[in-house]
């Protein structure tokens, strides 16, 4: 039975539709939605307890922005593709489409008297195809089956209009073949008698390989093909949501079970590169990271094996956006483009240099200078081969001043350290140790000479208070880059005598030494907080992550969160060798496979670098032979604060300390100030304290040391109760 209200609702609606101009004017009205909307609930802050309260609004009204706002706010898709704005993209695609078609040239017209013989083979099969289908045309064999299916119906009439309907094509098609049979023959008796005998072969020839052709079998092709190209299934929205589904992800198994899709496509599949790409917004509450985890189970719904299949997040939309991009073959064995530095060319660490590809053979650059960069991974997935090829590229600028140490040993840095390296050490004995340690602190002490050469320079040569290319052209200034390449780095971090000095030079060079031209890159398989020190990982400013195990590995590597953001370097497969997540030039994390040089290839480019600084005339310490310079005189600091601090004074300023060790050792302390004493005694445990003095009336209070501090420390050091 129809209840009142009912019309009364109804009446509302229409009102209502009919005052807003901007309802559509076949739009259907979810009643159970307007019924809901008008739920009444009771205005606390009322007087009226009674008075009721609309929840909703009654009308539809826009929201977000305008036309206009979402027209500015619009992604413009590039005019001009990306390989095409550069030059050697372009170079690489040219030179790559010249060599894959003269290749096919070339290997067909080898085989050119090949193919002409099969088909001489298959004349003879040809010429009886070709006789036996003229006749079944001609006799109308084709219409023969509807006839047969007449008598066995027994459908006299319509059998009496299919005869007379063969009868009428067997009569013209006999026709024309009697006229073509004439013309034919005609023909090839003119060509015997009239045309020249080069022409007489080309007819017959002609003729042969056209029969030829006719009697090829399906399953023996008489031409092969060139290129054997990768077989890849193209990618589908079917294909996509039944991957999605077989994910176990309750959200979109639920869509999917009530008929929905469980993704929603935000636009078309296409092709990107060497691949298909799809993208979509995931269920609510369904983020790209849970994508990302089932990457193998992605990989399985997806029927391709696992380097194809990559899904990303994308940074400036929601952490439900999904780029999905899956290549036609697997990361790790696609072809990579030749590296232009592989043979030839020199390069500016101030400018970005190609090192490594993109899942879609896109060149991936880094610009070397301004930064300090940590490399990460599990042994044995492209650690050291990484490292040393950013220090191939820094060797062929004639500028850069390269210091490697190869702590593991095994000489994988030493085509760099012999060919160019200023200092070069290789494994972990106290004598390669106490190597490296003094030149880390020649380099702080470089590192204090150029700040207070950048700040000594006019604004207009030096506007940012940084090194540029052109003052690291001007040799008389001394900031020409500094590179500093460490292998396995925990060994120096963790040493149990030197390792918190290590640790605190290493944290100056990372903070202060990208603007003065100092670049520290290091390597560690075990990225722990012990190999790689807080103030140091905090401060990196570019970051290699290949595979690792767990996320904490991966959040030091590539910084804090990195997994929750869905940047897991953990996903790389055992197989997948130099493929790792690159953070640093720009803000995105990219998914990059570095170039492949092996140890002959590494000799030579370094050997063309170490020819590059001949000719300048930049090269020096250990790859010209030369020793470095022998350190001070054995000092002992914390000895030598005792014996400029007598016992009957508690306290010292670390000005009066500074000045009197000085006095005591000039060739060692001149140049201190009270900040270079409070960091060389940080890494004995000692800290600066504030003492504070009367001074013409006036109480003074300043950073000193305190005596009994230094004392405990030698005690502790030399294992004594009492130093004196």
């Amino acid at each position: 039975m129809k209840h009142p209200d009912d019309d009364e609702l109804f009446n509302r609606l229409e009102a209502e539709m009919a005052d807003t101009p901007a309802a559509p004017a076949a739009a259907v009205v979810d009643l159970d939605k307007h019924r809901a909307a008008r739920e009444k609930v009771t205005d606390a802050e009322s007087a009226d307890p009674t008075a009721p309260v609309m929840v909703d609004q009654p009308t539809v009204t826009a929201v977000g922005p305008g036309y206009l706002g979402r027209l500015a706010a619009a992604q413009r898709r590039a005019v001009v593709p990306v390989w095409l704005r550069s030059l050697a993209e372009l170079r690489t695609a040219a030179a790559w489409v010249a060599r894959h078609y003269a290749h096919s040239v070339g290997y067909h017209a080898l085989r050119a008297p090949v193919y002409a013989l099969r088909l001489t083979l298959q004349a003879p099969s040809g010429a009886a195809r070709f006789v036996g289908g003229t006749m079944r045309w001609v006799a109308d064999r084709e219409g023969e089956p509807v006839r047969l299916a007449t008598v066995r119906r027994e459908d006299a009439a319509e059998y009496l209009k299919l005869s007379r309907q063969r009868d009428g094509r067997v009569r013209l098609r006999t026709l024309v073949a009697v006229l073509a049979m004439f013309t034919g023959l005609g023909a090839a008796l003119a060509i015997y008698v009239l045309a020249p005998d080069w022409l007489q072969a080309l007819s017959v020839g002609a003729v042969v390989l056209a029969l030829g052709a006719a009697g090829r079998r399906a399953d023996a092709p008489v031409i092969h093909r060139a290129v054997e190209l990768p077989t890849a299934v193209k990618l589908t929205s079917d294909i996509v949501l039944r991957a999605l589904g077989s994910l176990g992800i309750p959200a979109i198994n639920q869509a999917q079970a009530k008929g929905r899709d469980g993704f929603e496509f935000t636009a078309p599949i296409t092709r990107d590169g060497p691949g298909w790409q799809a993208e979509g917004n995931l269920p609510y509450g369904v983020t790209v990271t849970d994508v990302i985890e089932r990457r193998d189970r992605l990989a399985s719904g997806l029927r391709r094996p696992l380097g194809c299949v990559w899904p990303e997040a994308v940074p400036d939309e929601h952490t439900g956006h999904l780029v999905l991009w899956v290549g036609d073959q697997d990361m790790n064995k696609a072809k990579k483009p030749k590296w232009p530095l592989l043979t030839a060319g020199s390069v500016d660490l101030f400018k970005p240099v190609a090192y490594g590809t993109d899942q879609r053979g896109r060149w991936v650059e880094v610009t070397l200078m301004y930064i300090a960069g940590i490399i990460g991974a599990i042994p044995r997935m492209g650690k050291t081969f990484l490292l040393r090829l950013l220090l191939l590229i820094a060797a062929l600028d004639p500028r850069a001043e390269l210091h490697t140490y190869d702590m593991k040993g095994t000489g994988d840095l030493d085509p760099v350290g012999n060919a160019v390296s200023h200092r070069h050490a290789a494994g972990d004995d106290d004598e390669a140790i106490l190597y490296c340690l003094n030149d880390w602190r020649a380099l702080r002490e470089e590192l204090r000479r150029r700040t207070k050469v950048i700040r000594s320079l006019p604004r207009d040569i030096c506007p940012e208070s940084k090194v540029t290319s052109q003052l690291a052209d001007k040799r008389s200034l001394g900031l020409h880059p500094i590179v500093i390449g460490v292998d396995e780095c925990q060994v120096l971090f963790e040493h149990p005598e030197h390792g918190k000095e290590f640790e605190e030079i290493g944290t100056d060079l990372v903070k202060r030494g990208p603007a003065t031209g100092i670049v520290l890159l290091l390597a560690t398989q075990r990225p722990d907080a012990k190999a790689l020190p807080t103030g140091i990982s905090a401060n990196a400013s570019a970051r290699w992550c290949l595979k690792v195990m767990g996320q904490l590995e991966n959040d030091m590597v590539l910084g804090t969160s990195a997994y929750k953001r869905g940047v897991r370097a953990t996903m790389f497969a055992w197989g997948d060798k130099g493929i790792h997540y690159f953070v640093g030039e720009g803000s995105d994390a990219r998914i990059v496979s570095s170039v492949y040089v092996d140890a002959p290839g590494a000799d030579g480019i370094a050997a063309r670098a170490r020819r590059i600084r001949e000719k300048a005339g930049l090269l020096s310490g250990y790859a010209l032979g030369e020793a470095p310079e022998p350190v001070a005189s054995g000092y002992d600091l914390l000895a030598d604060i005792l014996a400029v601090v007598p016992a009957d004074e508690p306290k010292a300023w670390s000005e009066t300390v500074v000045a009197r060790l000085a006095e005591l050792r000039e060739d060692v302390y001149s140049g201190w100030d009270a900040e270079s004493l409070a960091a060389a005694l940080k890494p004995h445990g000692v800290e600066t304290v504030q003492i504070g003095r009367r001074v013409d009336g006036k109480v003074v209070n300043r950073r000193g040391i305190v005596r009994a501090h230094i004392a405990a420390a030698v005690a502790e050091r030399d294992g004594k109760r009492d130093a004196g």
